[in-house]
Formats: C-alpha cells, sequence, structure tokens
C-alpha cells in the first residue's frame, strides 16, 4: 500500500507542482534574453540601468516572502498560487508593450511581489504531502522547473526574438500562466485531507508518519525562535551567498555568450540552454542520492566548491579562450543547481512545521537579496570592464562563502529509523 501511495502522490502532485515553478520561472528570466536582443536601444536604456532594471525583479520578491509563505501556512497555498499565476502572467505580458522606461521599472518590481510567495509556498505545499524520506527528490522536482524551463525557454526565446522581436516573447511567455491558474485551481488540494483520490486508510497512513516526523523535532513557539536560530541564520547568509552566483549566471549568460563570440541569437540560445541540460541531470543524481544516503549538507557544499573552481578557472582563462570558457561555464551552471533539492530538505527535518514556512521563506528571501546583488554587480561589471572576467571573480568569491557557510550548518543525530532528534541544550 505504501508503494502505491508513493506512486500516487508523485504522479499526482508533482506534475502540477513542476509547470507551475516552470511558469513561474519563465518569466523572471527571459528579461536577459530582450537585453541581449535590444530592449536597451529601443528604450534608450543604458548598461548600469539595465542592470537595475534585470535586478529589480528581486526587490519585490524579497520584501513579500514572508508574508506570503505566512499565508499559504495558515490558510491557502492553493489560493495563494492561483492569485499569483493570474497576476504574474498580466505582469510579464506587459513588459511586452512598454514604451518608456518607468513602466519597465514597475512592472519588473511587481512580478517580483506578485511571485515573492511562489516558492515557499510550494515547499510548504510539498511538506504536506511527502515525507522527509522523500523530500529532498521531491523538492527537486519542484525546482527542476528551474533549469528545464531555461534550457527550453533559451532555444524557443532565440526563435522568438529572431522571428519577432523582444516584444512579442514576452507577450507569448507571459499568458500561459493565465491560462495555467485554471488548471491549477481545479486540480490542487492543499492536504492529504481534502483529496478525493486517496483513500481513507492512505489518509490516515500518511498523516500518521508526517506527525511522528514532527514529533522528532525540537518545538518552537513563534516564528521570532526560529528566526534567531543559529541554522535559520546560518542558512539565509549561505543562500544570499549562492543566489549571487547562480542569478548573476542565469540573468546575463545570454549576454555573455552573445558578446564572446559571433553568434546569433538563436545560436546564442542554443548554447545558452546547455548549461541547464547538464543542470537538470546534476539536480536528479544529487536529488536521489541524498534521499538514498541520508545526508543532506553532504550534497551542498562539494558541488558549490566545483562550481567557484570552474568560475575560478574562467578567470584565470582570460577573455581570449571563449569555448573553453564556455565549458567552464556549463560545470558552473550544473554545480551551482545540483544542490537544490538537498538544500531545501534541511529545514523541514531541523524546524517543526509551525515555523518551518516562515524560515523557509525568510531564507528564500534572502536569496532574493543574494539575486538582486548577483543580477545587478554581474551587468555592471560586466558593461564596465566589456569583459565577463571581473563577475567570474565576483561568483567564485559568493560561491567559496556559501560552501564554508554550509559547512558550520550541523545536521542533528538519527535513531535507527532515520529520524532526527534535537541534541539537548542546541
Amino acid at each position: 500500500m505504501a508503494t502505491q501511495l508513493a506512486a500516487r502522490r508523485w504522479w499526482m502532485i508533482m506534475p502540477i507542482v513542476f509547470i507551475t515553478y516552470s511558469l513561474a520561472y519563465l518569466d523572471r528570466a527571459n528579461y536577459g534574453f530582450a537585453a541581449a536582443a535590444g530592449i536597451n536601444h529601443d528604450l534608450g536604456i543604458s548598461q548600469g540601468l539595465s542592470s537595475l532594471i534585470g535586478a529589480l525583479f528581486f526587490l519585490g520578491y524579497f520584501f513579500f516572502q514572508i508574508p506570503g509563505a505566512i499565508y499559504a501556512e495558515r490558510r491557502s497555498v492553493k489560493k495563494l498560487v492561483f492569485i499569483s499565476l493570474v497576476l504574474w502572467g498580466l505582469c510579464a505580458a506587459l513588459t511586452g508593450v512598454v514604451s518608456d522606461i518607468p513602466s519597465l521599472l514597475a512592472i519588473r518590481f511587481v512580478l517580483g511581489v506578485v511571485e515573492a510567495a511562489v516558492m515557499p509556498a510550494m515547499l510548504i505545499y510539498i511538506s504536506n504531502w511527502f515525507t522527509k524520506q522523500e523530500r529532498s527528490r521531491a523538492n527537486t522536482f519542484l525546482i527542476l522547473g528551474n533549469p528545464v524551463t531555461v534550457l527550453w525557454m533559451s532555444v524557443v526565446s532565440g526563435y522568438l526574438v529572431r522571428e519577432f522581436g523582444w516584444r512579442h516573447m514576452f507577450i507569448a511567455e507571459g499568458v500561459p500562466a493565465i491560462i495555467w491558474a485554471v488548471c491549477w485551481w481545479c486540480l490542487v488540494q492543499d492536504k492529504p485531507a481534502q483529496s478525493s483520490w486517496l483513500s481513507t486508510q492512505e489518509k490516515r497512513d500518511l498523516e500518521q508518519v508526517l506527525a511522528a516526523e514532527q514529533a522528532a523535532i525540537k518545538p518552537m513557539r513563534n516564528y521570532g525562535e526560529a528566526f534567531r536560530s543559529p541554522v535559520v541564520i546560518k542558512l539565509c547568509a549561505q543562500y544570499f551567498c549562492w543566489s549571487i552566483g547562480v542569478y548573476g549566471f542565469v540573468l546575463w549568460l545570454p549576454s555573455i555568450v552573445k558578446n564572446g563570440s559571433s553568434l546569433s541569437m538563436v545560436e546564442t540560445g542554443w548554447l545558452s540552454a546547455l548549461p541547464y541540460l547538464a543542470a537538470t541531470i546534476a539536480m536528479l543524481v544529487a536529488s536521489w542520492a541524498s534521499d538514498k544516503v541520508g545526508s543532506r549538507r553532504g550534497f551542498v557544499w562539494p558541488f558549490l566548491l566545483v562550481g567557484a573552481a570552474a568560475f575560478a578557472a574562467s578567470y584565470g582563462l582570460g577573455s581570449t579562450h571563449f569555448w573553453m570558457s564556455y565549458a567552464l561555464l556549463v560545470i558552473a551552471g550544473a554545480a551551482m543547481y545540483a544542490p537544490y533539492g538537498p538544500f531545501f530538505a534541511i529545514v523541514p527535518e531541523l524546524l517543526p512545521k509551525n515555523v518551518a514556512g516562515g524560515a523557509m521563506a525568510l531564507i528564500n528571501s534572502m536569496g532574493a537579496l543574494g539575486s538582486f546583488v548577483g543580477s545587478y554587480f554581474v551587468g555592471y561589471l560586466n558593461g564596465a570592464t566589456g569583459s565577463p572576467l571581473a563577475s567570474y571573480a565576483f561568483m567564485s568569491a559568493a560561491l567559496l562563502a556559501a560552501v564554508v557557510l554550509t559547512l558550520c550548518v550541523k545536521p542533528q543525530p538519527r535513531d535507527a529509523y532515520g529520524l532526527a532528534h534535537p541534541v539537548p541544550g542546541k
């Protein structure tokens, strides 16, 4: 029965989770293609301002993470994500009709606001349906929406830009979120008890396992206590540094490839897609191994160290070895994405359910702040120096800091059944 239950949950829930986060990532990441395709020239945007516009999304994303997560935890993931889908689809499509810089600034910020709660809400949703031993893989299927989306978006956006221009690209890639909102509303239930496709016994079995996992975690009274805990503070700092590398890479990779070669936008799109194919494979392998071994931290810091080394090697090569630098960028992209599943499995295993959602939102909001820093400074350094070398060094240093911080997070000991137990006095 447990095997049947597990199989049913994976097939009923994970495709919905994957598609939803894919659409969110599509509408935040395609600005990099517009920048490579001429939006700056068309609207009279300077290089420095272009970096700010690309990064502005993350400021809105930063400020509204925690309120959204609290609503999702206490009220409904279903309602929150439905509203977000409609609003972010509208914002993304409206980007294609802007005619001035203030409107573009406002839309990018609002897009961040309406997408802010999606990631923590989806992590809360997964924690309601999947056990600790499944959560790294479940988180990975969620976050696979990131590299898989950029993989196909890089190719499709290249063709859309060539055939129709950047305006039509934004409209064509914004409308699907609005359509999907209707599917989400019809398909999703917040918790197993509300499901019509699980039997009474299956619901009871799942609830018992989840309750037993919660009983093994040290209780916390409120969000304030959780936010002050050393593990949350360290994970916030770690994710800030990690996100500098990830989003500096994601947003400006098309421009780095385009400016470093004489390739067309379609060829740039294909080359920009390859790192995300490698990332998809690495994420699946890392999450499976993490759940199999029962280790989280050990599947985070080694990958980030590889990413830091790849950026450092790209810096050392200089600006005259495009194809070697590109190969290192593929390695860096795969290494930065691989640990997401294990990383987001850490918090639900260390913090009780009443505060875990808010803690994940706080950590993700610090990641958004790191994303803003990475997006802005990588774009700025590329424009100011005329080369990506300085940004490679910047992203390498950030990932090294993330490695050190990951090693500072101490896992809880586990009993013979694999359940974590709090250490007395900690």
